[in-house]
């Protein structure tokens, strides 16, 4: 009997001996053995559509929300930290990174403030006499006028009589007193020494006494019309030189310890594209505006030319020196969730991590990381809310709870999940760090959308934590395989 014959036999007798027979596998001489077993094909839990997670289905196909395809779950990539993302869905999507840097940001700030006048620039032009206002050589306001310029005449009788009397004092220089006395009444009553000298020059008293600008500029408002009548410190007319302007600036108050006098500020208007000013603070006001949170701040520049108008709308910058050294990252990569700040750092193979950190000034683009990364990590920078929205439905920003905080997982079936209303009942397994058997109980959840696509009788796991007095389940997702 040759080999094969006898070999037939052996496995025909092997058979016949039931359950309790052993079967071996036999090669001809020369042939190689393998020591693997055949490669099993991976096995998706379930579909979803990227855009919106929350929904499963139980078979691939085209989305019904999205013009795209639904991405299968993987047991692989429901275990572990953080989320997994296909590479190419990624890519589709515009995931980008950036590294974290370490460095200082300077402590700028960036606000908005008006163009008003200097107000120790403006001069009032007034009498101190009463009487009717004859002359006025200024018609408009927003007029140029020129210092020692002619603006007004006035007629005051009692200016009259001062000057008459000063005249007398003159055809009598036995009596200097009185003459000094009349002179400086006339002073009083605002002549100055050019109208004294040439009343002394001409002898005759101005029936109108005649109003100069004190200073150069634009004359912004103009009290009284001729004819009318005038009393004793009634303004004429308001003159604002506007060669020298004041900006200011509204800072908010937690910036307000960066600046000081004398530090520098960069100033664009939108009325005067592609030029830029420099100026310093001049002055912070000393007190807090209770509706807005902020202080004003004055920055004083110059105005050759009059380019700068008051009322002109302005884009200020103000530099506050360097701030504390840290870990430096784009803005756009910190997820700000309310109760925390939350990066998604980029690993190997389509992975991202959630993790938490805190963070200090942001400046030009940047946030200072104070804490939670150590400088070189590959962030997330846009596409957050795809990954974000992967990481929630895995529970993997929920599981990030303060340190010393208590939380703990487990495994059950779903006997009732709403996620309108919130309700939630589970046959759990034994959980044994709390010491509880396995029961049946409604639980808590910490919002309703982890309830989403969760079936009657589905193997889950799910994490619980402990809020005052309630466990609450934090987390549900698909078990990786059947619970027993």
């Amino acid at each position: 009997m040759n080999t094969n014959i006898k070999l037939a036999v052996t496995l025909v007798a092997g058979l016949a001996v039931g359950a309790s027979a052993v079967y071996v596998t036999l090669k001809p001489a020369g042939l190689a053995t393998s020591s693997s077993a055949p490669k099993t094909e991976q096995k998706a839990l379930y579909w979803y559509d990227p855009m919106v997670p929350d929904q499963h289905f139980d078979k691939p196909g085209k989305s019904p929300f999205m013009d795209m395809d639904l991405v299968p779950k993987y047991a692989d990539e429901e275990a572990g930290a953080g989320v997994k993302i296909d590479p190419r869905t990624s890519q589709s999507l515009g995931v980008r990174t950036a590294v974290a840097e370490t460095g200082r940001l300077w402590r700028r700030i960036d606000t908005v403030g008006t163009v008003k006048a200097d107000d120790n620039r403006i001069e009032m032009v007034q009498t101190r006499v009463g009487g009717w206002l004859e002359g006025l050589h200024i018609h408009a306001v927003n007029d140029p006028v020129k210092r020692g310029q002619l603006v007004a005449e006035i007629y005051s009788p009692e200016l009259y009589a001062a000057q008459e009397e000063y005249l007398l004092t003159l055809k009598h220089p036995e009596d200097p007193a009185w003459r000094g006395a009349a002179r400086q009444k006339l002073a009083f009553l605002g002549l100055g020494e050019a109208q004294i000298a040439g009343l002394e020059k001409t002898g005759r008293a101005q029936r109108r006494v005649a109003y100069y600008a004190p200073a150069g500029g634009i004359v912004t408002n103009i009290a009284v019309h001729p004819g009318a009548a005038v009393s004793a410190g009634m303004p004429l007319m308001e003159i604002t030189d506007l060669g020298r302007v004041w900006v200011t600036a509204d800072v908010v108050e937690n910036e307000l310890a960066w600046i000081a006098p004398g530090k520098t500020a960069e100033i664009t208007f939108n009325a005067l594209p592609g030029e830029t000013f420099a100026g310093k603070v001049d002055y912070i006001a000393p007190k807090l505006d209770p509706a807005t949170r902020t202080v004003p701040v004055r920055i004083v520049l110059n105005n050759p030319g009059l380019k700068l108008k008051p009322g002109m709308y302005a884009n200020i910058t103000l530099y506050g020196g360097k701030g504390e050294e840290g870990v430096v990252v784009p803005s756009e990569a910190v997820i700000q969730t309310g109760k925390r700040a939350v990066v998604l750092i980029a690993e190997a193979a389509g992975r991202f991590r959630p993790v938490e950190v805190k963070t200090g000034m942001e400046s030009d683009g940047k946030t200072l990381i104070l804490d939670g990364l150590a400088g070189g990590e590959k962030l997330v920078v846009s596409g957050q809310f795809l990954i974000e929205s992967e990481a929630n439905l895995k529970g993997a920003l929920e599981r990030m709870k303060p340190v010393g905080s208590q939380s703990w997982s487990g495994t059950a079936r779903i006997v009732t999940a709403d996620p309108k209303s919130g309700a939630l009942t589970m046959e759990h397994d034994p959980i044994p760090a709390l010491k509880w058997p396995a029961m049946t109980m409604d639980f808590k959840v910490a919002a309703p959308a982890i309830l989403g696509g969760l079936n009657k009788g589905q193997a889950v796991e799910f994490d619980l934590a402990k809020e005052g007095g309630d466990y609450v389940v934090t987390a549900i997702r698909p078990a990786a395989g059947p619970t027993n």
